[in-house]
């Protein structure tokens, strides 16, 4: 079985001395990396589980969230997510700054009677209205069946 760590070259020791009990077998580590002698695996051990103790190991290590692990076959490759940081730039790109004008325009005394009928409610509630609201009562016990008596 063949594990490619990526960007994760530098905890590939660390990684493998994590597996060890594991699956059963010391895993060899060489570049970016690792094999798993499927002889020395334990009995039941799927190339699934051990990408459930790679995702395990990613979590102690508290890079979860910047890797992900795929399973091909008896192949697993360890990715590094790569963050939607250009999307967000080019997000501010695409958005105009006219928003700025907008608000200049006659548009913004219409905003004003729609403030005024939202606050219209608040002021027709009772003077009473500081009190919590009253919950709903609670759901009744169901009948229990009787139990029929066999002759």
């Amino acid at each position: 079985m063949k594990v490619t760590l990526g960007t994760l070259k530098g905890k590939g020791d660390e990684l493998a001395a994590f597996l060890e009990p594991r699956v059963g077998t010391k895993p060899s580590v060489s570049g970016d990396s690792m094999e798993i002698e499927d002889e020395g695996l334990r009995d039941g051990v799927k190339p699934r589980d051990v990408k459930t103790y790679i995702k395990r190991f990613l979590f102690m290590n508290g890079v979860r969230k910047k890797y992900r692990v795929f399973v091909a076959g008896k192949e697993l490759t360890i990715q590094e997510i790569v963050l939607g940081e250009e999307s967000e730039e080019e997000k501010e790109k695409k958005t105009p700054k006219e928003p700025e004008a907008v608000e200049d325009t006659p548009k913004a005394p219409e905003a004003e009677p729609k403030e005024e009928e939202a606050k219209a409610p608040e002021s027709e509630k009772p003077e009473g209205s500081g009190e919590k609201p009253k919950k709903a009562a609670p759901k009744k016990p169901r009948a229990r069946k009787k139990k029929s008596e066999e002759p």
